[in-house]
């Protein structure tokens, strides 16, 4: 029911149009035509033998603050605050908790999720690529910038952003979270099949959780220590340092 209720949380502020579902569907057609070849180009333009951790991380930032950018534009171009996509300071602590305590049902959950897929035959990653594997100190540092800006840029467009948009296009809150997730998972089609059910699945809870708050910071959290265990843990209890 919390996915009705949170519609009026996100419901136009005073002052701002409400725009037809038909000019909100161009306005996203036309940023998902500027997603996919930025998407496209940091997935198949190199070899992975070719690619290291610095340079994977740095060109995924930059993608993805050029791609809030544009997100922020088409907002203030059509006169709507960034709350509108859950971007507020409103108890944030009481949010940041949130986040942390509902983090390992989540990880456990998707983790079990993905070891049954592999079970049934789906392809998925082993451990994670060598070129998302920081190596050494300034690396490791790096790396948490990395994954602190690719959890807030994600969440702002796949949770926030394309959620606004989709709902006001389907007039169904459930339909616009399965197609915001849908494609939150195509965009990590290097993890093999299982692996992108399995995004989908977290795409699918981080927007509940979102519907649910009104608000990102718990899904920003909960992306944020995902990617931290995959990225920086994992790889150091592997190499055992």
């Amino acid at each position: 029911m919390f996915l009705f209720q949170t519609a009026r949380a996100n419901s136009p502020a005073p002052g701002v149009k409400c725009r037809s579902w038909k000019v909100q569907l161009l306005e996203l057609v036309a940023f998902l035509v500027i997603v996919s070849p930025l998407s496209a180009l940091a997935v198949y333009a190199f070899r992975p033998e070719s690619l290291d951790f610095s340079f994977v991380a740095s060109a995924s930032m930059v993608r993805d603050v050029l791609l809030v950018g544009v997100v922020v534009w088409l907002l203030r171009r059509n006169a709507e605050p960034l709350s509108r996509l859950g971007v507020t300071g409103a108890n944030f602590w009481r949010e940041v908790r949130l986040g942390i305590l509902l983090f390992p049902p989540f990880f456990l959950g998707t983790a079990v999720l993905q070891m049954a897929l592999r079970s049934l035959g789906l392809s998925g990653l082993s451990e994670p690529p060598s070129y998302l594997m920081p190596i050494g100190g300034l690396e490791i540092a790096f790396g948490l910038l990395f994954i602190a800006v690719v959890a807030v840029s994600e969440e702002i467009i796949f949770r926030g952003y394309l959620l606004l948009r989709l709902r006001a296009i389907t007039g169904s809150p459930a339909a616009a979270l399965v197609l915001a997730s849908l494609l939150f998972a195509l965009g990590h089609g290097y993890q093999g099949s299982a692996g992108v059910v399995t995004v989908g699945t977290m795409g699918v809870l981080l927007g509940l959780v979102y519907l649910w708050r009104g608000s990102l910071t718990a899904p920003i959290v909960m992306h944020f220590l995902q990617n931290f265990i995959g990225i920086v843990v994992v790889p150091l209890l592997a190499t055992g340092t």
